[in-house]
């Protein structure tokens, strides 16, 4: 049952919220290049034009801080002299931030925020990287503390190592804050360098299939994975000293250890080495206009997540063979950790609406569960409208 004591008070909240400023921070899609950012490798991403939107207000306190989320329906109370991780997940994403900003400057003082997102929460378009930087690109420009994007980059992803637990890479907060209007990026997540690049996919269109699969594995598998290739770097290590990710790995000096490591370790190296030539060899596509070969690679990538890397999950897999048998579909994979979450296709424009149909009743019919999608563009990242 609903609280309606709280929800007076929320309503309270917002209507005397007097806006001081505004921040759009996007999600994110990922073309190619998974599980290939912790592990210092090539990745292509982009911010989406779907967004988490920040309101902001003073309250004329030291350090009292309320943040109200739309989507929960919750309201963040705290204290910036007594910041702690929360038992409540989403309140780690704000608490995370706020804490790693109390690290390096003390301008911060009490502040009232309002929540509002457009992006659905498990979808694997990085909601939580959308709040981490709105978060903190916000209170960089509300207090004039005059950090650089990269370090706000930079510490929305330690929050998310420290206070949320999931030792994500680099490329969901880069994407959300560096992305441009019609962009892609091919960041190195080794130097995090980066190259922006035309996106100009027409006649196809980049729509996104919501498998409305709770993520029960992600969190858990995803830092599996990660402590699994730095098993392998460690073994390899050992003869080659100066390997310090599977990004200094090659697959002629894997194969030297193939009876040394596990069949499973072997696969998951194996899928980041190969992982990492589809993205140059993608980016190349692109550029040239190859969209065929683009979605060929598309495709390889989801096949090595399935079978190598082994974090997709049988809805996922559904859509993804559904798309082959449609040749109006050029290129589908998992985005995103995996065991849930979207398939990112490029469709032809002309096709959408018959294909939707189409996927949505096989979906339906297969599962059980109701197909949610979306139709999306490249766009700016984290900004002040």
């Amino acid at each position: 049952m609903k609280d309606k004591t709280n929800t007076k008070n929320h309503n309270s909240f917002v209507n005397n919220f007097k806006e001081e400023l505004i921040v759009l921070s996007p999600g994110r899609i990922n073309f190619i290049g998974e599980h290939t950012d912790y592990n210092n490798g090539f990745v292509l991403p982009t911010a989406i034009d779907k967004k988490v939107i920040f309101s902001f207000e003073k309250n004329n306190t030291e350090t009292e801080c309320n943040v109200y989320s739309m989507s929960y329906d919750k309201m963040l109370r705290f204290d910036l002299g007594a910041i702690k991780v929360s038992e409540i997940e989403w309140e780690n994403y704000i608490l995370g931030v706020i804490n790693e900003l109390l690290k390096i400057t003390d301008r911060l003082q009490g502040f009232n925020c309002i929540i509002k997102s457009e992006l659905p929460i498990g979808a694997g378009v990085s909601s939580s990287a959308a709040i981490e930087c709105g978060l903190a690109y916000g209170l960089n420009e509300f207090f004039n503390l005059k950090l650089p994007k990269i370090m706000l980059v930079e510490l929305s992803q330690r929050a998310e190592h420290t206070y949320v637990g999931t030792k994500c890479g680099i490329m969901d907060q880069f994407a959300s804050v560096m992305s441009e209007d019609q962009k892609v990026i091919l960041l190195d997540c080794q130097n995090q360098s980066y190259t922006l690049i035309d996106a100009d996919f027409e006649p196809y269109k980049i729509l996104l299939l919501n498998t409305n699969v709770a993520h029960s594995l992600a969190s858990s598998e995803y830092n599996t994975r990660r402590n699994e290739c730095e098993e392998v770097v460690t073994v390899v290590s050992s003869q080659y000293k100066k390997v310090r990710s599977l990004r200094d790995i090659n697959k002629k000096m894997l194969n030297e250890f193939r009876d040394v490591i596990s069949t499973t370790l072997f696969d998951r190296a194996s899928f980041v080495i190969e992982e990492n030539e589809r993205v140059l060899q993608a980016s190349e596509s692109l550029k040239k206009g190859g969209l065929k070969r683009f979605g060929e690679l598309m495709y390889q990538s989801h096949r090595g997540l399935q079978h190598q890397y082994e974090v997709s999950c049988e809805e996922l897999d559904f859509l993804v063979n559904f798309s082959e048998n449609n040749d109006q579909v050029i290129g589908s994979r998992m985005m995103g950790g995996g065991f849930g979450g979207c398939t990112i296709n490029l469709i032809h424009k002309d096709n959408v609406n018959d294909y939707l149909l189409a996927v949505e009743k096989a979906y339906k019919d297969q599962f059980d569960i109701d197909l949610t999608s979306f139709i999306t563009v490249p766009s700016q990242g984290t900004s002040i409208p």
